[in-house]
């Protein structure tokens, strides 16, 4: 069995040392002797993108070792975790970004895929999202429930985006359309700013997604008609929250860090450790309040329970829904 010894500590370089980070001294050498690979399933850019890298930043010094981003964008955001189940090693050199896609996806399919709790290691849940529905600023829809009545009113004649199908985003306007049992058509595409782009090109009517639609809405180009998180953003006050719009919904779809599945507890309590510090750092703090994004940090024992619970509530909502993509 591995373990923390003195002499791994006292070998440790000068950046690990200051951060109080003990690295494990395993049979192979001292945990990290060489680069960590990162997946990320999106594309890059965006508030998602920029906060972990920040946290690399951070963690590059501490670990005198480079953690590298390796953006996998398509599949609806699974080409990461197919990755660490089929070709990765459970040795802490290739972590990825993981979301709640990858535990809705089994349901989604008949085909055989993963165990979403078995088939991974849970290291650390980092944030969320902030979900908004946005129009152009010519949009005639001024509030989200001018958009409800016009969909009452031309059933299945709108068009919204998503960063695909099945993805948190599109369940749950999905949900909210069912409430309000109205129709409108999604249009996914392969990420949120894509929709943006479509948005802009007036070939769709609204986006509902993470905030690529920021800057615009900055600019004045479009206009932002709901939020999803639990209170009013700072950002854009104006912008009334689902629960505030009768829902009761919040959405956030809180994503982490995972690994393969077997990973040594140590090295998954280490790398925890290097993350947290990383994250709490004020430089990656700067970036959460720059985008206004929800603090959902849990270590790993409560990011593993929260997954179990999700798992269920994902495989309800896709029974509920009846989403498929077979």
């Amino acid at each position: 069995m591995t373990c923390f010894t003195r002499r791994g500590a006292l070998g440790l370089a000068a950046g690990a040392a200051a951060a109080g980070l003990a690295a494990p001294a395993l049979a192979q050498g001292r945990f990290p002797n060489r680069p960590i690979r990162f997946l990320i399933p999106w594309p890059p850019g965006g508030s998602l993108d920029a906060l972990h890298r920040q946290m690399f930043e951070v963690m590059n010094k501490d670990l005198g070792q480079p953690v590298v981003v390796e953006n996998r964008p398509g599949a609806r955001g699974t080409q990461a975790a197919i990755f660490l189940i089929n070709q990765a090693q459970p040795d802490g050199y290739t972590l990825a970004h993981h979301h709640l896609s990858i535990l809705r996806h089994p349901f989604l399919t008949k085909l055989k895929t993963w165990d979403p709790i078995a088939d991974f290691t849970y290291i650390m849940q980092v944030s969320g999202f902030t979900f908004g529905t946005a129009v152009r600023a010519d949009s005639p829809y001024r509030t989200f429930k001018d958009l409800i009545e016009a969909a009452r009113k031309n059933p299945g004649r709108l068009t919204y985006s998503t960063s695909g199908i099945a993805t948190t985003n599109h369940i749950a306007m999905e949900d909210i359309l069912a409430r309000e049992k109205v129709e409108m058509t999604h249009i996914p595409y392969r990420g949120a700013q894509e929709g943006v782009t479509a948005l802009l090109g007036k070939q769709i009517d609204v986006v509902a997604d993470a905030q690529a639609w920021r800057p615009n809405v900055e600019s004045g180009d479009l206009r932002l008609l709901s939020i999803w998180t639990r209170e009013r953003v700072p950002s854009f006050p104006d912008a009334p929250t689902l629960r505030e719009l009768g829902y009761d919904m919040v959405v956030t779809s809180p994503y982490g860090i995972t690994g393969p599945k077997g990973m040594d507890p140590e090295i998954v309590e280490f790398l925890h450790q290097a993350f947290r510090k990383a994250y709490h750092d004020e430089a990656s703090q700067a970036i959460i309040r720059r985008w206004d994004m929800p603090q959902e940090y849990l270590p790993p024992a409560e990011y593993l329970a929260f997954a179990k619970q999700r798992v269920e509530y994902e495989k309800q909502m896709v029974t509920k829904l009846g989403l498929s993509i077979d």
